[in-house]
């Protein structure tokens, strides 16, 4: 059994995003995990970040974190990122020096010494976009910089990124097969 912490990132409760989260979801209670999940919109969470120590709601998403064995991000790419909600979130949340501090080679250079080493990421995101698109014209920019960019720096290796193509273009059934991979993502937990 683990403890799974989700982050929804969507404005739109009838989005594919919310099929992803709530199938997910149940699969995973099916399973016998614990499911915690933090809708960033409906809590209206505050994506700003202007050096402020962190708040309660950030301390009480840190706290729920270091609970979790697997962190789980839900959320469309939008211009080759998350949504300013989801990559706030991760600014405000993810930061030093809960999630990672810098060990001092020499001078101003170091290198991010990660926090929280031993949990697991899932990362499920919707593109409009054709997988030739972002393969090849933008090299894949959002998983590079979500895997290394964000998790590796905060000490998270294991890092499982499941992307969904060309979503508003897709048959029911081809959305049908994203949602058992879905389904088939609880059981790599």
């Amino acid at each position: 059994m683990k403890n799974i912490f989700v982050v929804y990132g969507h404005y739109n409760q009838n989005s594919f995003n919310a099929a992803i989260k709530n199938t997910f979801t149940e699969a995973a209670q099916k399973k016998g995990h614990n499911v915690d999940c933090v809708d960033l919109y409906k809590e209206k969470f505050n994506p700003v970040y202007a050096g402020e120590k962190p708040d309660d709601v950030v301390l009480d998403h840190q706290k729920r974190i270091d609970k979790s064995d697997v962190i789980v991000l839900v959320a469309p790419i939008w211009n080759y990122r998350m949504p300013a909600i989801v990559e706030g979130w991760i600014d405000k949340v993810l930061s030093p020096p809960w999630a990672f501090t810098f060990k001092k080679l020499f001078g101003n250079y170091g290198y991010p010494k990660g926090n929280l080493k031993g949990k697991k990421v899932v990362i499920f995101c919707t593109y409009g976009s054709p997988r030739f698109a972002v393969t090849t014209f933008f090299l894949n920019m959002p998983i590079r910089r979500l895997k290394r960019g964000v998790f590796f720096i905060c000490g998270i290796k294991d890092v499982l990124y499941r992307r969904y193509f060309e979503v508003p273009f897709v048959s029911d059934e081809k959305r049908k097969k994203y949602l058992k991979d879905v389904e088939n993502t609880v059981a790599s937990l």
